[in-house]
């Protein structure tokens, strides 16, 4: 074999290797994972417990937990006690292309009494509470160099502000909510955990973020139980695994391909018909989630009809359809999406309970 010809075999060798690297890495679930506060910010501190601190050895052990799946990139904004602008936090999920962004913090109030979980989503302050843990989040800005400039004038000590946010989350709520809600029920199934819910409050660290994201109160250190507990191994790792495995059900459900792509001879792409004929089961497009209770009519939704509605604590869900096929759901998902219902999605249902979309179609 001639000099000429070993040379072109190692050239096509090592981009067939490049591209199936490339593809492997594509198809990668990225999650970024964010330890709240670090370096100069300590976040909260009571009885000797330190948030940055618990933070951080808490989201390591997700990453952890996570590392196992190959199929999942795992992206830091920080490994160790340092300071991350709030600014920089959502810019590494948003330049990485990140399927979702995930915060994670430690609760604290005046009062010792108060324990508990809680997830937020993006969106306008509901409580006085959601509005006290919205401006005690956002302040990390007053540590930084110019934060006027860099927030435009943004204040999270004025009300008017935080209302005034561009909530460019709002796309990702009804994601968000799908992901926080997995986080609540598994601290407080699993882990027995009280569980104050998942709520909507305006948080710089979401609103810049541009994939469904959510900010993770582990619980609140001043309530000396509790935090304890936090600052433990065995609470750390606990809280951990209850995150990771959230976001694996998460992914397996919404980001999981259920079908397969073949190429045809005419290098056109095609996918098999998914053919569901389980009694029961129920498919439904998920259009959107708010806080506000909206009639069920066409008017309301683009003129799309039939509308269906469910209340989650203070949270209403809008679904358009109700199909008993996969394939007529993947229709009905396509014309939402032709409304301007750019994030809508399929869920499924199983004798009125909800059900995995994987197991349902499998």
């Amino acid at each position: 074999m001639s000099i000429k010809n070993i040379f072109s075999i190692l050239i096509f060798t090592s981009l067939s290797l490049f591209v199936n690297q490339a593809k492997a890495q594509a198809s990668k679930f990225k999650v970024v994972l964010d330890a709240g506060h670090g370096g100069k910010d300590p976040g909260n501190s009571y009885h000797g417990f330190v948030e940055k601190k618990i933070a951080l050895e808490t989201t390591l052990l997700v990453g952890e937990f996570l590392d196992k799946h190959s199929d999942i990139e795992i992206i830091y904004t920080r490994k160790k006690d340092v300071f991350i602008e709030l600014k920089d936090r959502p810019r590494i999920a948003n330049e990485k292309d990140a399927d979702l962004f995930v915060s994670i913090h430690c609760n604290a109030v005046s009062s010792f009494t108060p324990f508990g979980t809680e997830t937020f989503v993006m969106g306008l302050s509901r409580s006085n509470d959601n509005l006290e843990v919205a401006k005690n989040e956002n302040s990390v800005i007053f540590l930084e160099k110019d934060y006027k400039e860099k927030y435009n004038g943004f204040d999270p000590n004025k009300p008017e502000s935080l209302i005034g946010l561009k909530i460019l989350q709002e796309e990702y709520l009804s994601q968000s909510i799908e992901l926080a809600d997995r986080v609540e029920k598994n601290f407080s199934n699993k882990l027995k955990r009280k569980s104050r819910g998942v709520k909507q409050t305006p948080l710089l660290v979401l609103d810049y973020s541009y994939m469904p994201s959510v900010l993770i109160e582990l619980g609140f250190l001043s309530n000396k139980k509790e935090g304890g507990y936090l600052n433990s191994s065995k609470g750390k790792s606990e809280m951990a695994s209850a995150i990771a495995q959230a976001l694996l059900d998460y992914k397996n459900e919404f980001f999981q391909k259920n079908s397969t792509i073949v190429e045809t001879p005419e290098g056109n792409t095609t996918q098999p018909t998914e053919v569901v004929d389980e009694k029961g089961i129920v498919f439904k497009v998920q259009l959107a989630a708010s806080g506000r209770k909206l009639e069920t009519t066409p008017s309301n939704f683009k003129k799309l009809s039939p509308i269906s509605r469910e209340q989650h604590g203070s949270l209403y869900k809008y679904f358009y359809s109700d199909e008993a096929s996969y394939e007529t759901a993947k229709k009905r998902l396509e014309e939402a999406k032709s409304k301007g219902y750019s994030s809508a999605f399929i869920v499924a249902y199983k004798d009125g309970v909800k059900i995995s979309l994987a197991d349902a179609i499998k």
